[in-house]
């Protein structure tokens, strides 16, 4: 084999070598971005898996608090008879006056301008009106549950990066 042929050959493995490396960088290079890019993944699932067992976790104890307040809320109305008795019904006349102060006050709006008629009857028996009252306590108290698991919820994704 002559030198320049020796030459040539050589300059031509060189150049393979050359190119052999510079592909294999690129391939490192690529295979790093993907591990990269993967671990970016599985901490974002991570962080999303521990979300959403800490909103499980609210919703469950908020559906659990909520079900206690309803079934103290249906205890307290079959107690009525006892507390408001037939007697205290008869005895008692609820003025038309409170029931438009009441009802004003569910609606959140202002009642209408008091009048002579505000002071007859309803025609509202007591034990009705104690119905009412409890409904709307146990109607408030599921909501403050509702707004504490929301609190609960909005603290636990705030703490989870």
């Amino acid at each position: 084999m002559t030198l320049l042929r020796q030459v040539l050959l050589g300059a031509a493995l060189l150049g393979a070598l050359w190119l052999y490396h510079v592909v294999t960088q690129q391939r490192i290079a690529l295979a790093e971005a993907r591990a990269d890019t993967a671990i970016i993944m599985q901490r974002d699932l991570a962080d999303q898996l521990a979300a959403a067992k800490a909103s499980e976790h609210i919703v469950t104890r908020y559906v659990d608090r909520v079900r206690v307040v309803y079934e103290r809320g249906a205890t307290l109305t079959k107690e009525i008879p006892v507390y408001v008795t037939a007697q205290a019904d008869a005895a008692c006349s609820v003025p038309v006056g409170f029931v438009r102060v009441h009802d004003a006050a569910a609606a959140n709006d202002l009642p209408a301008p008091a009048g002579a008629t505000d002071a007859q009857p309803s025609g509202l028996a007591l034990s009705t009106l104690a119905g009412t009252v409890v409904d709307n306590y146990v109607t408030c108290h599921a909501a403050i549950e509702q707004v504490k698991a929301l609190q609960s919820w909005v603290h636990a994704n705030q703490a989870t990066p």
